[in-house]
């Protein structure tokens, strides 16, 4: 499944990178967070960026993705961060619905999927980016994997980042974001089978 979107700016690897804000304090940027709509799973090792008894997963601050992008060795301007920010939540917002349309077929199993934990990958690429690859298409500038607690089921979903076509000038640039359940089952070739007959039966791929 593809979504798109708009974003001003880049976006780090992985919310698991962004830490502590250290030395930011000074630059005005906003110290406050904001609660995702994500569900947060039980988890042994709680990151450092989260809390304990947390029932949502946590964005990071304006201070923290500054802090983070400066160890990164990137050099973020401080009056880009809201929006940075903003990107990234929205960014984080839509790949959870995409995953929770894939859960959907697995509701009567589970009424509350929860992300126990996720990481970037930007330079190994999906066995899928290849293929697409292979076939003329550009590939993903980023990857990430999520895993999701279904009810005591861990299942590992790829999420690939792609940039789109220039909208005009002045246009923000699309991102194209490919999120499915990896294949690491037959249960889930058989929902990615099922949720593309679903897709080709609808009409929407006239579109």
């Amino acid at each position: 499944m593809r979504e798109v979107f708009n974003p001003a700016t880049s976006l780090p690897q992985s919310l698991s990178e962004v830490g502590t804000s250290v030395g930011v304090s000074d630059l005005g940027l906003n110290p406050q967070r904001q609660a995702s709509s994500i569900p947060m799973a039980l988890i042994d090792a709680i990151p450092k960026h989260q809390k304990e008894g947390q029932q949502v997963w946590m964005y990071p601050s304006e201070q923290m993705f500054f802090s983070a992008m400066k160890r990164k060795g990137w050099d973020p301007r401080k009056e880009d961060m809201q929006a940075v920010v903003s990107i990234h939540n929205s960014v984080n917002e839509r790949a959870w619905r995409e995953v929770m349309a894939w859960e959907a077929l697995h509701a009567n199993e589970c009424a509350m999927p929860r992300l126990k934990k996720f990481v970037g990958r930007p330079s190994d690429y999906s066995p899928k980016a290849r293929i697409l690859n292979t076939l003329g298409y550009a590939l993903p500038f980023d990857r990430h994997d999520w895993v999701v607690d279904r009810c005591g089921k861990e299942v590992r979903y790829v999420i690939d980042f792609y940039n789109g076509a220039p909208q005009g000038s002045g246009a923000p640039v699309a991102m194209f974001l490919d999120v499915r359940p990896a294949l690491d089952s037959l249960e889930a070739v058989w929902d990615r089978l099922t949720l593309q007959m679903i897709w080709m039966c609808s009409g929407r791929w006239r579109q």
